[in-house]
């Protein structure tokens, strides 16, 4: 049984206190005599057994004192282990204990870390001497080590502290991730990581670091999905620590875990629905600004640059105007460096297009834009829509002068021969050093020089696009003297991009040294003008040359067309029902085939659940049969192992030789041990017989022995007396000697100083006198100045109250002001509102007098065209007779 016992201990937890505070005092038994590996293992047994399941505030002690031992030890296996033993006996009962071990957990880890690290900052290195060059060992080692000696240092003194550190975190977080009372620690030690990673340069770290939060984030997702309760407070949680990523990222210069934490953070706003807080969403898009400026998408960048100037105009009342120039500024530039192309393939299949319009839309949800279903893609994010609202008076009256004409020159402007000349100077200006912003604003700094370079090529570009208008064909040299900043290579190759696609239509001659504009097919866009407006002009000709046809057939053709015309609206009535119809059964046939495969899935998902607890419950119970089986067969060898050893023992007091096995022993192990019991007792009960006899013969000894010692000890006595008493002797005579001595020196010292008493008597009273004379002189003076401070303190005090009155008084009187002029404003506002009405109502009366007067003269005109009508018949007869008479008469 004890046997059995000891194999169940040692594996469910060792063997374990039965009460913990002893496991605590052995473990400081063991660290004292410098045993500390065994003290530690002998707490993490504890902390770690089956059978210590409900927490009491010894557990916390221990782990403490776990810690203690395990930082010390730089042990990164144990704390894991053990900090998840104790969360499942804590969570139900105190569940900030767990909050203030783990605490302590990473504080001794990170105290270790900055030790190491001021210890390898303070290390100087010994030179005995300094003449003395290296010696051949260090030369040796320098050649065969690529590192240096600091580089070896850090190595064996800080890299370990460093890996034990962020062990000590990624335990920490998986060791929080799965209980919500502990959401706000998961989150402030997920942003020390970020703090450890961001101050040392962990660059690999921190990108495993995201990986863990992603994938922590992922599962209490699903857990969320799962649950129908409320989990805003932890999503926003959630949310604060990816803003604290996204900068982590930006400032380490991983622009690809940035962007992934962009899109993790606008999936969890989605699911928190609600909008995070203002100085969030200024960090988020001003982390934009970086990560686009950094992967070139100019676009992008610009877009960014926009939204969050609008949204620290909009919101951040503290920003100063210089750096709200300096932000409107950024938003010009980036918006006028976007190039006035696309760089994409314009003959790509439907899936390219549907891929394109995908990541269109995914940005434009980054960069906070709604999108319809019924926009186009390509017009959600594009420079003409930067343009356009780039010149809003928010932005154009934020920038400076020189910037508004920088923005007309590159967008309004028509004047191709001095464009680039005129730009120069700007484009100088900017490649200076970066500006210096406020605390309040939400970047650091704004660098126009970046933008330099792109501003160039859209200057060139714009530029060709002018001159292609105006010239066929134009030299090489006259181009390269236009753009002052540029030189002809890379004039060609903005000019090959912009061929390449479809801006332009150019063609460079090196032999002639010339550039043609236009193509062979299709000179230009103004061509294409100049060839529609040909088509109209030959079109009226052939009309003018050949007459319509006869109205006849115009009328058979108008029939045709109104009988199409009636015919069609019935037509597409049959086709629209059909189509309906056609859908109707489709989406039916669509949605039982999809019950069928979710029905056929959730059979697939059951039988494989079910099918899975079989194979799960049939493996537990193997294996607790095979459990039993090796504790049964190891119970048997150690019983038989046992028997033979007892067996051996005896033969050995036997003077026999061992045996190697009990084949040919007919006793069992429980009548070995029987005998062997039965002859120890009788070997114990002849020794204390033994004992007993010897025990009394030292008995006897020692009482003869004391008898024949008593008149030795007597003798010995009275001759120590009488050595005592002689040495007493001499040496009181020798103090009374010496103290004789001592006295007479005294009174001869006496008498020779007693002749000094008056003079001292003089001195130490002038001393007084002149001691009491300084006193009473500081005594007035303190007076004086009590007086004089109660004096000031009186002047002050009615100064005070003097101020206090008038600052009163002056506060009534802008009150009274402000009353005065709030009462003039309203009369104001209440006169101007009268006088608008009142001109509202002469403007109404006088349109209505024109109105009456345009009536009466319509009516007027109505009536004497009524009797022109009239008068009209009988004129035409006169008319036709008199003309009739005079014609007659005229012949002859």
């Amino acid at each position: 049984r004890w046997y059995s016992r000891g194999i169940m201990n040692r594996r469910f937890g060792g063997p374990g206190f039965t009460r913990p505070e002893n496991a605590l005092k052995r473990s400081e038994e063991l660290e004292n005599v410098g045993q500390k590996h065994a003290a530690l293992q002998a707490l993490h047994d504890v902390i770690t057994s089956k059978k210590h399941r409900t927490w009491s505030p010894i557990y916390e002690q221990i782990m403490f004192k776990h810690i203690d031992l395990t930082v010390e030890a730089k042990k990164r296996n144990y704390p894991k282990e053990a900090l998840s033993n104790y969360r499942n006996m804590c969570q139900a009962v105190n569940i900030s204990s767990l909050e203030e071990v783990i605490k302590y957990f990473l504080k001794k880890a990170s105290e270790k870390a900055e030790a190491a690290q001021a210890q390898v900052a303070a290390m100087t290195i010994d030179v005995e001497d300094l003449e003395q060059d290296a010696s051949p060992e260090d030369m040796m080692l320098s050649y065969v080590s690529a590192d240096k000696g600091k580089d070896r240092t850090d190595r064996e003194l800080v890299t370990p502290w460093f890996r034990f550190l962020w062990d000590a975190y990624r335990t920490t977080l998986d060791i929080l991730r799965i209980n919500p009372k502990l959401e706000v620690l998961y989150a402030s030690v997920a942003v020390r990581a970020f703090s450890f990673c961001l101050t040392h340069k962990r660059t690999q770290e921190f990108r495993r670091l995201c990986d863990i939060l992603r994938q922590h984030l992922g599962h209490q997702l699903n857990r969320m999905r799962d649950s129908r309760e409320s989990h805003v407070d932890s999503l926003q949680m959630h949310i604060e620590t990816r803003f604290e990523q996204l900068k982590a990222a930006c400032a380490l210069e991983l622009w690809a875990e940035a962007f992934r934490s962009v899109e993790d953070i606008q999936q969890l706003i989605l699911q928190a629905k609600k909008s995070p807080k203002k100085e969030m969403m200024a960090t988020y898009y001003a982390c934009l600004t970086q990560i686009f400026a950094v992967s070139d998408n100019h676009t992008y960048h610009a877009y960014a640059w926009l939204k969050l100037f609008n949204f620290t105009k909009a919101f951040n009342k503290a920003i100063l105007p210089d750096d709200l120039r300096a932000m409107a500024s950024s938003v010009m530039l980036a918006t006028l460096s976007i190039l006035p192309y696309d760089r994409t393939d314009k003959a790509g299949d439907d899936a390219a297009a549907d891929q394109e319009k995908e990541r269109t839309v995914r940005m434009a949800h980054i960069l906070g834009f709604a999108v319809s279903a019924k926009m186009d893609y390509r017009t959600v994010l594009s420079r003409g829509a930067l343009l356009t609202a780039t010149t809003g008076a928010h932005i154009m009256g934020a920038v400076p002068a020189e910037m508004k004409e920088l923005f007309e020159l590159l967008t309004t402007q028509f004047n191709p021969l001095e464009l680039c000349t005129k730009l120069a100077p700007f484009f100088e200006r900017l490649q200076s050093e970066p500006q210096e912003l406020s605390a309040a604003s939400p970047v650091k700094a704004v660098n126009l020089a970046r933008y330099v370079t792109n501003l160039k090529q859209v200057a060139v570009l714009r530029l060709l696009k002018q001159l292609s208008e105006v010239y066929s064909s134009l030299k090489i040299s006259s181009l390269a003297a236009m753009v002052p900043f540029a030189t002809f290579g890379e004039i060609e190759q903005i000019i090959v991009d912009a061929v390449r696609y479809s801006y332009l239509q150019v063609r460079i001659d090196h032999r002639h040294g010339t550039l043609h504009f236009g193509s062979q097919q299709l000179e230009s866009d103004k061509v294409r003008g100049h060839l529609s407006a040909l088509a109209k002009h030959l079109s009226a000709a052939v009309a003018m040359i050949d007459p319509p046809p006869p109205a006849d057939k115009e009328a058979r053709r108008k029939a045709a067309i109104a009988t199409a015309l009636a015919q069609s609206g019935e037509e597409h009535r049959l086709m629209h029902a059909r189509k309906i119809v056609i859908e109707k059964r489709k989406e039916e046939q669509e949605l039982a085939m999809l019950e069928a495969e979710q029905e056929e899935e959730r059979r697939r998902a059951q039988a494989a659940r079910e099918a899975e607890i079989a194979e799960e419950k049939r493996r537990k119970e193997e294996a607790l049969q095979r459990e039993i089986d090796r504790m049964t067969r190891e119970k048997e060898e150690q019983d038989a192992k046992e028997a033979l050893e007892i067996y051996n023992a005896q033969l050995g007091k036997k003077g026999k030789a061992a045996v190697t096995s009990l084949a040919g022993v007919a006793q069992s192990k429980d009548e070995l041990v029987h005998q062997v019991m039965s002859e120890r007792l009788k070997e114990q009960q002849e020794m204390e017989r033994k004992l007993a006899k010897a025990a009394k013969q030292l008995d006897h000894f020692e009482r003869a022995r004391r008898e024949e010692e008593v008149p030795l000890l007597n003798q010995l006595y009275a001759q120590r007396m009488e050595e005592d008493r002689a040495m007493h002797e001499e040496q009181q005579a020798a103090f009374l000697a010496a103290h004789r001595a001592a006295w007479e020196v005294d009174v001869q010292e006496k008498a020779r100083l007693a002749t000094m008493l008056p003079e001292k008597a003089a001195f130490a009273a002038a001393i007084m006198a002149r001691r009491e004379g300084e006193f009473k002189a500081l005594q007035a003076q303190r007076e004086r100045m009590r007086a004089e401070r109660a004096a000031r303190r009186a002047r002050e005090r009615d100064i005070a109250r003097r101020r206090e009155f008038a600052r009163r008084c002056q506060e009534q009187v802008d009150e009274r002001i402000r009353e005065l002029e709030r009462e003039h404003e309203e009369a104001e506002a209440a006169r101007a509102a009268a006088e608008a009405e009142e001109r509202r109502r002469k403007v109404e009366e006088m349109a209505e007098r024109q109105r009456q007067r345009e009536a009466e003269i319509e009516a007027k005109l109505r009536m004497e065209k009524e009797a022109a009508g009239r008068a009209a018949p009988p004129a035409a007869a006169a008319a036709s007779a008199a003309a009739a008479s005079g014609g007659g008469g005229n012949r002859f």
